[in-house]
């Protein structure tokens, strides 16, 4: 991107997290933002914070990403504003611990309308504009679940693997026509996602636990270099290459433990 081009970084779910991260550390680069989320309050507050310290202009969408029809609205509205969203972060996302006959299916089917049929609308609207404009840049937030189906997170790993195997076909799809695609795949991180998961913090997660700094540091590197996929944290990396060096019996059993499943 070119340092003197007006063009825009949109963040889902931005409201906290590694959305809240993703917009702090992209404001300290001087990047326009578009924080879209759920929440107007938290949206607000934070718009306001990044305005004072960091001199950057700051759009906020309240928008249940949930909806399909709202996503398309959101892309017109930002269209007609001429906001030229050049770095597209998927972060919005929602989890739940326990097993998938004790989850009322309501919420399994939301979990799937945000994390997969959102993310797959949001990435086609914007980036049919990134391909028209030939250039620009998706970071996918996906997971280390993401690489093996867990016990007790049945819905919430098949999701995050939709999203790597997503993100992995576009990045060749779209190398060509200057989009750039990557996938973030993030441990167990101190977001607050676990408890809105309800999730059993063990003492092998408390372990690896990363706080959002240097996640959303590797995903922001990673995407301007142009890299398919990062897992960051070294326990992590580990966790990947035992994945791929052992059965499926041994390291979802292994992984069943460690997420307390």
């Amino acid at each position: 991107m070119k340092p003197n081009e007006h063009s825009w970084v949109l963040i889902t779910g931005a409201s906290s997290g590694f959305g809240e991260e993703f917009a702090r550390q992209y404001a300290a680069q001087g990047k326009s933002l578009v924080l879209v989320a759920r929440r107007l309050d938290k949206l607000e507050a934070l718009s306001a914070q990044l305005r004072e310290q960091f001199a950057v202009e700051v759009i906020v969408e309240q928008v249940d990403l949930s909806s399909i029809p709202a996503v398309i609205e959101l892309h017109k509205r930002l269209s007609e504003r001429r906001i030229v969203v050049d770095v597209l972060i998927n972060n919005a996302g929602h989890g739940l611990q326990g097993p998938f006959l004790d989850q009322p299916l309501d919420r399994s089917l939301a979990m799937i309308d945000l994390d997969i049929a959102s993310l797959t609308a949001l990435t086609h609207v914007f980036a049919a504009d990134m391909r028209a404009r030939k250039r620009g840049h998706i970071l996918m937030v996906a997971s280390l679940l993401s690489f093996q189906g867990v016990k007790n997170f049945a819905v919430y790993s098949a999701a995050k693997a939709y999203v790597l195997r997503f993100s992995d076909a576009l990045h060749r799809e779209l190398k060509s026509d200057g989009v750039i695609v990557t996938a973030l795949c993030p441990g167990m991180s101190d977001t607050g996602f676990a408890q809105s998961a309800r999730q059993t913090i063990t003492p092998a997660l408390k372990m690896v636990m990363m706080q959002p700094q240097p996640v959303v540091r590797a995903g922001i590197r990673a995407l301007q270099a142009g890299r398919l996929s990062v897992v960051p944290g070294f326990g992590n990396k580990a966790m990947t290459v035992l994945t791929w060096a052992t059965p499926r019996r041994f390291h979802q059993g292994l992984m069943a433990r460690i997420m307390g499943a």
